[in-house]
């Protein structure tokens, strides 16, 4: 499996020859729309910065909707959250993805998460390959409660999103805070070709 950051909350997982693209955004959001064809869309929710598919003009897959789907060998299950620390009362709802590749790799991608989930969900969610979580709060959780929910998850690599970059066309936090006094990596993709355990690591990635 290949993992590729397109920015924003936006990446596409690459099996052979078949692709899946979470969470597109459209030209608003300041980053370059990915220059692919996408087998499978998976939409977190129907916010702007993350509900791009139609900017695709190939045939595709749209998942986004809670529940379980399958689609080009990749298994999906999503579990209904919120967008907020208020059951949803200021934006909506949010779908954290549970995705399972075809070559076996499980993806959690947090989407817009705003609290910190249910016990339930979290012990469905626990130790993924890759945990894909927003850290950069005003939105969403902040880096502290990323944390936390990292903790209970305990993936083998975190991967931070959705925060401030040079590209980003509005305010966020930083990565600054989510990484200060901890090893990371820096990458242009992550690319797992077996399981990795033991302590979760770090990563990250250069937007594409």
């Amino acid at each position: 499996m290949l993992l590729k950051w397109h920015g924003h909350s936006c990446f596409s997982l690459i099996c052979g020859t078949r692709i899946m693209l979470i969470d597109p955004f459209d030209e608003g959001v300041g980053y370059s729309l990915p220059s692919i064809e996408p087998d499978i869309i998976v939409e977190s929710h129907q916010h702007h910065d993350h509900n791009a598919h139609d900017r695709f003009n190939n045939d595709y897959t749209l998942i986004r909707e809670p529940g379980n789907h399958e689609a080009f060998g990749f298994t999906v299950k999503g579990y209904e959250t919120f967008h907020d620390e208020l059951q949803g009362s200021k934006r909506g709802s949010n779908i954290v993805f549970d995705v399972t590749t075809p070559d076996g790799f499980r993806v959690v991608h947090c989407g817009d998460l705003g609290h910190v989930p249910a016990t339930e969900i979290l012990q469905k969610l626990s130790e993924p390959d890759v945990l894909l979580i927003p850290v950069g709060g005003v939105y969403t959780v902040d880096s502290s409660t990323a944390w936390k929910i990292a903790k209970a998850i305990e993936p083998s690599f975190i991967i931070p999103m959705h925060y401030k970059t040079p590209a980003l066309n509005f305010n966020l936090d930083a990565v600054d805070s989510f990484i200060s006094g901890r090893k990371f990596e820096r990458l242009e993709s992550l690319s797992l070709e077996s399981k990795s355990y033991g302590e979760a690591k770090i990563v990250l990635l250069e937007y594409a």
